[in-house]
């Protein structure tokens, strides 16, 4: 079968009155152009975040799911994650029709996510522990929601590059914030719990489904 006749599309939650939709994106390698392996540590750290969102949208119409990455790594210009976010959001499209859609993201599936928010669906952004290296484009954030959680103690991606590009997203015509995790590192493992209660009131709040927390509502500026 080739390639690019497989969905990187996967659901975990349809609705019959599709009203909204939530895509979660797991991290990866900066390069790495074989398949993710079937034991994938960053897909599987996304899997409590999905199941959060999914039990705090039960019963309101929102499609849930995630995107499956061809390649383990990001690989340069090819943006394999980005691609492949893209993708998915085309397939959403044809399944769901026009609803509007938040990405959350961790590591490399925030820049995925971030790079992927000018698609006409996508609203808001979420982007746990995002990888944001400087020079990321951020025009196609106009108009867009954009929270991003980074933890103190992270030693894998720059917490300080992901407060730098919530200010250039303001300068593009965002609504965009970044919050400090204190204590949190990248693997979202110390303060789990926050972790997972910011990144799920984030999201149902941007979804208009229950208020922001505090601290988030706080950080967001235009």
């Amino acid at each position: 079968m080739r390639e690019d006749t497989v969905s990187p599309l996967v659901l975990s939650r349809t609705a019959s009155r599709p009203r909204a939709a939530v895509l979660t994106l797991h991290g990866g390698r900066a390069d790495g152009l074989g398949a993710p392996p079937r034991w994938n540590l960053p897909a599987l750290r996304m899997v409590p975040f999905t199941r959060a969102i999914t039990s705090a949208t039960e019963g309101e119409g929102v499609v849930v799911g995630s995107v499956r990455y061809r390649r383990r790594g990001w690989n340069g210009s090819r943006a394999d994650a980005a691609r492949d976010a893209l993708r998915a959001l085309y397939d959403l499209a044809d399944l769901v029709g026009d609803v509007p859609v938040v990405l959350m993201g961790h590591s490399m599936g925030g820049r995925a996510a971030l790079r992927v928010a000018g698609h006409p669906l996508v609203r808001a952004v979420v982007g746990l522990a995002p990888w944001c290296p400087g020079g990321e484009p951020v025009t196609q954030l106009a108009a867009r929601r954009v929270v991003l959680l980074h933890g103190n103690r992270d030693r894998v991606t720059d917490p300080l590059a992901t407060h730098a590009l919530a200010a250039r997203a303001r300068e593009a015509g965002a609504e965009a914030g970044a919050l400090t995790v204190q204590g949190g590192d990248h693997a979202m493992l110390r303060r789990a719990g926050l972790w997972q209660a910011l990144a799920t009131a984030s999201v149902t709040g941007l979804l208009g489904l229950g208020p922001l927390p505090e601290m988030v509502a706080g950080v967001l500026h235009v």
